[in-house]
């Protein structure tokens, strides 16, 4: 049997074990990734907990997906409208905020807390956002009064929402590409094996449109870039660190891009 002739089974096979060992070799998964921000902003600012709300797919409620510290058990899987309480005020705006004294600010919703739970003083947050979209919402809870005035901390605070941005962001593109890529994989061991596999993911993406679908037209634009030789491919390599440069460049430009 020649190999063009077995390309079913083998894209089968390579399937499978993507499959077994994918758990293994993926990077973390986004919570583990974003409760290590948390924990380590907690001991940064010597704060009594820590929690990042994310918002849902339509954008309608911000879920506390991530709290470490006081009150962890009881404030993990609370549920807002994304227009309620000092988090969605944030949500809304996109702008940090600093509360000195929840009892006396409006927009705190102490009523959605369990009676039982941990009730902070104090809330420094910030949006977590890409430069494309805002995920969620990083609150600092009761920090240590040792610190320098709260202002102070807005900018490192926005260091550190932008870091758990990075990990939801990285786990997201991970899972993403990964499942689109063995979808396209599954679909060509299911074919006779004429098509190639750069054909196959092109098609993919056409159909599953942007974004996911875009990284599988690359993906498939890489599979024919290897067949060309030596001196093409550097030219195409040139092509692609212009454009990323350029629209570095162009974010960095936004208005309020950090």
């Amino acid at each position: 049997m020649t190999a063009t002739a077995d390309l079913p089974g083998l894209l089968e096979r390579m399937g499978r074990l993507a499959g077994d060992v994918g758990p293994v070799l993926a990077p973390a998964g986004p919570d583990d990734l974003v409760a290590a921000v948390a924990a380590t902003a907690m001991r940064m600012f010597g704060a009594q907990a820590c929690s990042v709300a994310l918002l849902t797919e339509d954008d309608a409620e911000l879920v506390f997906t991530t709290v470490v510290g006081a009150g962890a058990e009881s404030t993990r899987g609370l549920r807002l409208p994304s227009g309620q309480g000092i988090a969605g005020w944030v949500a809304m705006s996109g702008q940090p905020l600093v509360v000195t004294d929840l009892e006396r600010d409006p927009r705190w919703v102490g009523s959605a807390i369990p009676p039982t739970a941990y009730t902070p003083r104090s809330i420094l947050a910030a949006p977590v956002a890409t430069s494309e979209r805002l995920l969620g919402v990083l609150e600092i809870l009761d920090r240590s009064e040792d610190r320098p005035e709260a202002s102070a901390d807005l900018e490192l605070l926005g260091v550190v929402a932008d870091q758990a941005a990075l990990a939801l962001e990285g786990a997201r593109a991970f899972d993403d590409f990964g499942r689109r890529l063995l979808a396209a994989v599954a679909e060509a061991a299911g074919q006779d094996g004429q098509n190639e596999l750069e054909a196959v993911l092109a098609d993919v993406g056409r159909r599953l449109g942007p974004p996911d679908g875009d990284l599988l037209e690359l993906a498939a634009l890489f599979g024919e870039l290897g067949r060309l030789d030596q001196d093409e491919r550097r030219l195409a390599v040139r092509v692609v660190q212009q454009f990323v440069t350029a629209a570095h460049e162009r974010h960095r430009g936004r208005p309020g891009a950090r």
